[in-house]
């Protein structure tokens, strides 16, 4: 069993939601990523979320857009991403890591080499934003390799014909985007999410997951009984960006807990 499996396991068996944050490597410094992690699951993480800088992260908002830009400017390239996992493993060996980002990055290294390094590093899954199903054939037997899951997104807008193949080849987690748009707006339906996630999760082997637009504890709560999890990612890297690094960990733990603790009331019946 991997370690996504593993957690899913664990969760479904407490009758718990999946709490998966997403940070950008390198932002809001270099050094800070690595006790970020540690930060984060002290807080309640299941799994993280690591993206991956890139130059035209065509799906996200201006608040990851900028958080890429400042992570590029101080060279957190690929090297850099797979040595944040393999320091945070040194401590760590149970948190499933996921990263999050777009297909250059591996096609430079090669869907092969990029699948055996992040495997060897410690990453469990890798969520390709601009990789679509009909185009993963030489990069999903690669990954299949190592041990890799490759994470699919779905959603508003996918087809039922797309999501009925996504459901059958879905690894590790499936991520229903809540709207269609770009990460960080505010505009959840949660009654159409509501539908739509009942839908896949009625398909997938694997857990659904929603994110976009989960920004605290509140739009949490409101997604967490119709999915497996919630991913919070804007939010989340435009408090660590504000104010001093050193600090940024603290941030991350004060920022987390009201989520963890939002998802537990809904599981235990408290919150409705």
């Amino acid at each position: 069993m991997t370690r996504i499996e593993s957690r899913f396991a664990q969760l479904a068996a407490h009758r718990r939601k999946a709490l998966i944050p997403f940070i950008t490597a390198g932002d809001p410094s270099l050094e800070a990523t690595v006790p970020v992690m540690h930060a984060l699951v002290a807080a309640g993480a299941d799994v993280i979320e690591l993206g991956m800088p890139f130059s035209d992260p065509m799906a996200d908002g201006p608040v990851i857009q900028r958080s890429s830009e400042r992570a590029l400017a101080r060279r957190a390239g690929t090297d850099y991403v797979l040595g944040c996992v393999r320091a945070f493993r040194d401590t760590d060996a149970d948190t499933p890591v996921v990263l999050m980002g777009y297909l250059n990055p591996v096609e430079m290294r090669g869907a092969g080499r990029f699948a055996r390094e992040a495997a060897a590093a410690g990453v469990d899954g890798v969520l390709l934003v601009d990789l679509p199903p009909e185009e993963a054939g030489d990069t999903r037997p690669a990954f299949n390799r190592h041990g890799l899951a490759l994470i699919a997104l779905a959603s508003p807008t996918t087809s039922p014909e797309r999501l009925a193949r996504m459901a059958r080849e879905a690894q590790g987690y499936l991520y229903y985007v809540s709207f269609a748009g770009v990460t960080g707006a505010d505009r959840i339906d949660t009654g159409a999410v509501a539908g739509r996630v009942a839908a896949l999760r009625a398909q997938a082997a694997v857990p659904v997951v929603v994110g976009f637009g989960v920004k605290d504890a509140t739009t949490a709560a409101a997604l967490a009984p119709c999915a497996d999890g919630v991913v919070v990612g804007s939010a989340l890297v435009e408090r660590l960006a504000a104010g001093d690094p050193a600090q940024a960990p603290a941030r991350a733990r004060d920022f987390l807990a009201p989520l963890r603790a939002a998802l537990d009331d809904v599981a235990a019946g408290r919150l409705t």
